[in-house]
C-alpha cells in the first residue's frame, strides 16, 4: 500500500495538476453552495459590502477578494448588483466605479469571466474592503490522527483505494492543537450511520441532524475494519485543523482595513462530531473519500480554532453567527409576502413568494442555514455592519 498523510493526499487530489478543483468543470456540477442556491445570498453579501463601504469612508478602490472563487459566481453577481446601485449622494463616487474584484483560485480563469474581475492564485496584500471565503476552509487539506497504544499517530491513506493505516507519531505542534481544540473521545463507540440514498441533482453538503452544525455526523467515513483496535480507531479519529488555522490567519493578514468573512459548515470544541466528518462528493452524490482526484474531499471546519487564529493575527475579537442569523441581519429573512399583495399585484406576489422560498433554503438550520459566518474585522466595528 502506497500510504501517505491525509493532508498530502487531499492536496494532490484537490489541487494537484489533475486535481478535482483544478482540472474539473467546477463545484456547481457536484454540490450546491449558498452562492449557487439563491441570488439572495449574493444580495445579502452586497448589503454587507455597502455597509462596510460606508463604514470605511467610501475608499477608492474598495476591494472584494473571493478566496476559493469557483468560477467567479459570487463576484459576477456582486458586480451586477454594484452596477445597478446608486451612491449615497452626488458627491460620492459610485461603488461600481471604485469596486476592485479579485478571484483567488488555482483553476484556470474561465473564458467567459468579465475582464473587470482579476484572477490570481494568491490573495493580494493590503486589502481595503471585504475578503470572502465561502466553503473554502472545508477544502483546505488536513491530517487525520488516530489513538494507538503508543499514542496519537497520523492516519495514512492509499490515494488510489482510500485504505487507511496508522503511521508515525504526531508532531509536537499537531499534538498541541489536538489536546487544545479537541475533547477526549467517548469510551463507547457509536457505529456510523448508513449512507444516504443517491441524489439526482447536486447536493448541499448537508448536516446529518436537523439540530445543526454542533451535532453533525459524517455519513460516509471510511468504514473501520473488524476488531477492537479498528473500532477504537474509528471512534477516536480526529481531523487535525492546525493547517486550516494557518490558512485563515494567512488571508486575514492580507486585510489592511475591512472584514474577512468565512462561510462554512463546522463545529465547536464542546461538540465535535465523533469519528470526524471526512467525506467526498461527486456528480451530485455523497461518496466515500478516496483521494484519487475523482471527487471533492471535504471535512467540516473547527470554527472556533480557526476563529482564534484569525483574531490573533488581526489583534481584535471575531464575530461568529449562523448563516440564518447573518442573513436575517442583512435583510434576507425568508418571510412570506403579505397575502393582501395577491389581490393588488398578483404577479408581484408570486415573485415575492418565490424569492421567500429561495431564502428559506439558505436559512434552513438543517442545511445551508446551519453554516457558520465568521467575521474577522480589521480596523472597523462589526456590530453596526450586522445590525438588523
Amino acid at each position: 500500500m502506497n500510504a501517505i498523510r491525509w493532508r498530502d493526499a487531499m492536496a494532490a487530489a484537490l489541487y494537484g495538476p489533475h486535481g478535482f478543483f483544478v482540472s474539473g468543470s467546477g463545484p456547481a456540477d457536484h454540490f450546491r453552495t449558498s452562492v449557487h442556491a439563491s441570488p439572495a445570498f449574493a444580495a445579502a453579501v452586497f448589503r454587507l459590502v455597502s455597509r462596510l463601504d460606508a463604514a470605511l469612508g467610501f475608499p477608492t478602490p474598495f476591494d472584494v477578494v473571493d478566496v476559493g472563487a469557483g468560477r467567479g459566481e459570487l463576484l459576477r453577481a456582486l458586480a451586477a448588483l454594484a452596477h445597478g446601485s446608486a451612491g449615497p449622494d452626488a458627491a460620492t463616487t459610485p461603488l461600481s466605479d471604485r469596486l476592485r474584484l479579485t478571484a483567488v483560485e488555482l483553476a484556470p480563469r474561465p473564458t467567459d469571466l468579465p475582464p473587470a474581475i482579476a484572477w490570481t492564485t494568491e490573495p493580494p496584500g493590503a486589502i481595503t474592503g471585504l475578503l470572502t471565503a465561502t466553503e473554502w476552509l472545508d477544502n483546505v487539506p488536513l491530517d487525520v490522527a488516530v489513538p494507538t497504544d503508543t499514542g496519537w499517530r497520523y492516519h495514512l491513506v492509499d490515494p488510489s483505494t482510500g485504505e487507511e493505516t496508522p503511521g508515525h507519531p504526531l508532531t509536537p505542534e499537531d499534538l498541541t492543537w489536538l489536546t487544545t481544540w479537541h475533547p477526549a473521545p467517548p469510551q463507547t463507540p457509536t457505529p456510523p450511520p448508513a449512507p444516504p440514498p443517491p441524489a439526482t441533482a447536486p447536493v448541499i453538503k448537508r448536516f446529518a441532524s436537523a439540530s445543526g452544525p454542533s451535532v453533525d455526523a459524517n455519513l460516509l467515513i471510511t468504514a473501520p475494519g473488524a476488531g477492537v483496535e479498528a473500532e477504537r480507531a474509528w471512534v477516536g479519529r480526529v481531523e487535525v485543523g492546525s493547517g486550516r488555522d494557518l490558512a485563515w490567519g494567512g488571508v486575514v493578514g492580507r486585510v489592511r482595513r475591512g472584514v474577512a468573512l468565512a462561510v462554512d459548515y463546522g463545529h465547536l470544541r464542546e461538540r465535535r462530531p465523533v469519528g470526524g466528518t471526512l467525506t467526498g462528493y461527486r456528480n451530485g452524490r455523497q461518496v466515500p473519500p478516496v483521494p484519487d482526484g475523482s471527487c471533492d474531499i471535504t471535512a467540516h471546519v473547527a470554527v472556533d480554532s480557526v476563529a482564534a487564529a484569525g483574531a490573533q493575527v488581526a489583534g481584535c475579537a471575531y464575530t461568529l453567527l449562523s448563516q440564518r442569523e447573518a442573513l436575517r441581519a442583512l435583510g434576507a429573512d425568508g418571510g412570506r409576502p403579505a397575502l393582501s399583495l395577491a389581490g393588488t399585484d398578483p404577479a408581484g406576489y408570486v415573485r415575492a413568494l418565490a424569492a421567500a422560498s429561495t431564502v428559506a433554503e439558505l436559512t434552513d438550520p438543517a442545511g445551508l442555514g446551519g453554516h457558520w459566518w465568521l467575521l474577522q474585522p480589521v480596523g472597523v466595528a462589526v456590530d453596526a455592519l450586522m445590525a438588523r
